[in-house]
This record gives C-alpha cells, structure tokens and sequence, in this order.
C-alpha cells in the first residue's frame, strides 16, 4: 500500500466559494504538487500534513478559484500601463500639461504614448485638437489613445511622421477627421488609428520580454490566475511576442495561464501550425477573433438604425458580411473555436448570423463561439445566444469607463434599454464569461465585479444605477469570471472550481464578499494567489 502524498500547501476558511454553489462554506483544502489532492474539515487534512507542508489558517478571508480573465490585451496593455494614464482628468488642457511632464520624464523616448482620454468626461466636452500637444511636445511624435483604443489623439509631427496630411485619403474602415479647411485634427480612427499605433508600439524584444514578465506580476497580485490574449491590430507584431510567451513557459516562469487568440484573416496555414506548436497546460492557441466594428464613442460600431445624434451613419463593419461569413465557416470547419468583437446591434446579429451559418454548413457541435463586448444589442437577438450555443463574453466596468449621458445621446433612450444586457442574457439560459478588457478599464477583477453587482454609472452614486434590471448576482459573476471563462476554452474539468482532482489555481481574498455591502466589493484585496500548486503572490501581511 502506497503512503500517503503528502501537501505542499494546506488552506483553511470559513468561507470558501468552490463556483459549484451559490454560498461559501468553511472548509479546508489540500494541494499536493499542482493539484487539489483533498477538500474537507481540518481534521480531514491531518493524513496530508507533513514536515514541509505549508499550511495557511484564515478566519473569514475568501478563498475561491483564481480569476480567470475571458479577454484582454497583454502587450499592448503593458506597453500603455507604462505610458501617461488620462482618464482621471477634466479638460484638454489638463491632459496637454500630463503629456509635457511625461515626456519631459523620458528624454529618451522616441514616441510619447499615452492613453484612456475620453472627452466625455472633460467639463467642455468637444474633442481635442493636435495643436494643443504641438504646444507642449512638438518635435516628437505623439500617441494618445482613446480610453477604448478605436480612435487616437496625436500631435503634428505624428502626422508628418505618417505622411498624412489633407490629401490623404480615409482608409478603409477608418477616418482622418479634418476641419472645415480640410486639414487634419489631430483625430484618427479605426484604421487610420491602428496605422499609428502599429509603429509608436515597436518596441525591442528585450523591453517586450520584460513588460510580459511585468504584466505576469501584476496579474498575480490581483488574483488573475488565467487569461485570454486577444489580438491587437498588428497581426504580424504578435507571432514576434508569442515566443516570449513561449520561451517563459519553457523556463518555468509563467505565473498565468495564456490562451492566445491570433487573428481570424482566412489565413488558417499559419494558425494551424501556430495551434499545434502552442498546447501546454500554461500556453495555448485557443482559437482566433476578428473585430466586426468599432465602438459607439466613435460613431464606428455598426448600429441596425442609424445613431440618434448622428442620422448620417449607423457605424460600419470591418469586412463585408460575405467574407465575415466565409472566415467563419472555413474556421469553425477546422474546429476553430472563434470570438468576435461586436459592439452594436447591427454587428452582434452579423456576428449570430455567421454562427448559424457555419452551423448550417458544417453541422452542429459543441464550438463554444463567442461573441464579445455586446453593449448595444437588438432584444429578438438576445435568445439566440442560448440557442446557438455562442458564449456572451462580456465586461461590466465598461459601463461605467463610458460617461452616461454622453452614451444615451449617441445611441437614443429606446435602444438604452438594451445596453450591457448581463442579466437578459443569463436568464435566457446563455453562457457569460467575464472579463477585464485591459488596458481599456483596469484589470483590476474587483472592479468588474463591483460593477455587475451595482451597475453603478460613471458618476459613482449608489443611486444612479444603469438599467437595474441588468444587475445579476455576486455568486453569478464569481462563476462568470471564473468556471465559465473556463469552460469557454474546454477547461471547466481542469480550471475554474475548487474540486479534487483540478489544477490548484486559486486565491485569498482579505474579506468575504458575501457578507459585505456591494459598494465596499471594489476595496477588497487579494492576499494569496496560487497557481499551479505555487504562490505566485502573498501579501506581506501573512507571509
């Protein structure tokens, strides 16, 4: 008869949520090398114990299975969170002054970047122009992305460096926005946009590697345990980042579970050659995603009606609905699993047609599509997440990164009713998976949550809640954010619940959030994360 293996690590709580049920329940649990070996009373434990085992006692900290983030953008969030943050600000000017000082900080710099500005937010509220950052920077180029990274703010010598001027023609699916002289802004969308970003974000490969193992730290100090890494706007730039990803894999340094998701193009040579090289417990290509729009901000997400202040457009896809149909059918019959970023009405129903279609085609199997953002959606769409089996991948803090009265006159009080449907979706019987959208909102996970719960709005009143109706529950959005983000990547009998047998990815955080008021979710902090049977991160307080 074998002995008994003993644990690396022994946990205990009174309030432990597993995301198998709705409450936490005290227990205790047993890691042995970089599995969940037991799950029981101390007592129960006691077999486990051994000269090396770890063992941590809680009172009423949570423990729960690591965060599991369904979508976000590692590098390009890396590379912003170490660039000038202008969110937090109230005019043009304040955002012109941040960008002087920052630029005066790095001498160096051959490109000024910053991001998360939002006009919306500023007390006058027009967009700015490139002659305030030609003021303040004007003999290097300038970068500033908008806070949901569809359209960007630069200065003149980022112009000349793009050679664009007011004969330079709109690319497709972008915009050059001119004045009424015809010269440009300073504003660029789209692809005019991505244009920009594709060489102010070249960065070496060592910078590369060490804002990836950066991005790993930081991740682990708020609990993301998984990830999913959608593809920026520079396809090629990502198969130069995926052997970083690789080669910190190999040397046993990922502290977060990668699933990457290269560009759905009609290119499947590559992907297929990418899928089977990339498939270990810690990095994998997990399918491929495609932008069908923009975003409301912009006027560029595609809108079935056209936009209540702007009756002369209604958005527009990235491709034709044809080769949207025909990428997708090619990929789902190659077992594909694929996401698609569709923010308005007018693209989540392509992005469901495209599904049924290739459903149509290919037959029917478990595919688990999804469609992400969902933030504007037309109500006979909404039980179609459900029947076709696509996965609602949502993520709640972008409801309040936008500013409410600015959304509602864009899109109109009748289709605002409809916007961030989390609950809609959920009591159709559709699967949600949540995520963090970084560097779009933080990645902070308590914010998310905090948000899903509350649906509070930009403006921070408890009382000014988003449609009410939308909110769902703090037990549905644990399981959200994590035993169905993993099941959208087929890893629900591996990842996602507190069960023997799974992989021992979980956390601790410093209160129960069962039994706090909502608004205080968004304070809480983690104090243990555990990936793989290692700790990845502890909080100075209980080491």
């Amino acid at each position: 008869m074998s002995a008994q293996p003993k644990a690396t690590i022994i946990l205990s709580s009174n309030t432990v949520f597993t995301s198998l049920k709705d409450q936490p329940e005290p227990a205790s649990i047993a890691i042995v090398d970089n599995k969940i070996a037991a799950i029981g009373n101390e007592s129960e434990m006691e077999p486990f114990i051994g000269e090396d085992t770890k063992i941590y006692h809680f009172q009423d900290q949570l423990i729960m299975p690591g965060f599991h983030d369904f979508h976000l953008h590692i590098m390009t969030g890396s590379l912003l969170k170490d660039s000038v943050y202008l969110f937090d600000l109230h005019s043009e000017e304040e955002a012109a002054e941040l960008v002087r000082e920052h630029a005066e900080s790095r001498p160096e710099d051959e490109w000024i970047i910053g991001y998360a500005w939002d006009a919306g937010h500023w007390d006058n509220k027009p967009l700015p122009h490139r002659s305030s950052l030609d003021r303040v920077v004007p003999d290097r180029p300038v970068m500033l992305l908008h806070y949901e990274g569809h359209f960007c703010w630069v200065n003149s010598k980022a112009l000349e460096i793009m050679c664009i001027d007011r004969y330079t023609e709109n690319p497709p699916f972008g915009e050059i926005a001119k004045d009424e002289d015809g010269e440009p802004t300073g504003i660029l969308y789209e692809q005019a946009a991505n244009a920009v970003t594709n060489i102010a974000f070249q960065v070496s490969r060592e910078k590369s590697k060490r804002l990836f193992q950066g991005f790993l730290s930081y991740a682990a100090s708020l609990g993301v345990t998984s990830v999913n890494d959608l593809y920026a706007s520079d396809t090629d730039k990502l198969y130069k980042d995926y052997p970083i990803y690789k080669e910190c894999d190999e040397q046993g340094e990922l502290t977060v579970r990668v699933h990457v998701y290269p560009a759905l193009d009609g290119e499947l040579g590559r992907i297929k050659q990418l899928r089977a090289e990339y498939q270990s417990s810690k990095l994998q290509v997990a399918g491929l995603k495609q932008f069908v729009d923009g975003v409301v901000t912009g006027h560029t997400a595609y809108m079935l009606e056209p936009y209540s202040n702007k009756p002369e457009t209604r958005g527009d896809t990235t491709f034709s609905e044809e080769t949207f149909k025909k990428w997708i059918t090619e990929a789902d019959r190659e077992g594909f699993r694929i996401r698609l970023h569709a923010i308005g009405d007018g693209a989540i129903r392509l992005g469901l047609d495209a599904f049924e279609e290739a459903r149509q085609a290919n037959g029917k199997r478990d595919s688990r599509h999804a469609i992400e953002h969902i933030e504007v959606i037309h109500p006979n769409d909404i039980h179609r997440f459900h029947e076709l089996d696509v996965i609602a991948s949502m993520q709640p803090e972008h409801l309040a990164a936008a500013d409410r009265s600015l959304y509602v006159a864009i899109i109109g009080t009748e289709r605002e009713k409809h916007t961030f449907p989390l609950q809609s979706l959920i009591s159709t019987g559709a699967t949600l998976a949540l995520g963090s959208d970084f560097p779009v909102v933080p990645l902070e996970p308590m914010l998310e949550v905090f948000r899903a719960v509350t649906r509070i709005d930009n403006s921070g009143h408890s009382d000014a809640v988003w449609n009410p109706s939308e909110r769902i529950s703090l037990a549905e959005t644990l399981k959200a954010y994590t035993l169905n983000s993993a099941y959208g990547n087929f890893r629900e009998h591996e990842l996602g619940s507190l069960e023997v047998g799974k992989l021992a990815d979980l956390i601790v955080l410093d209160r129960n959030l069962f039994a706090i008021p909502a608004e205080e979710i968004k304070e809480a902090k983690v104090q243990l994360t555990i990936m793989d049977g290692n700790v990845v991160f502890e909080d100075e307080l209980i080491k």
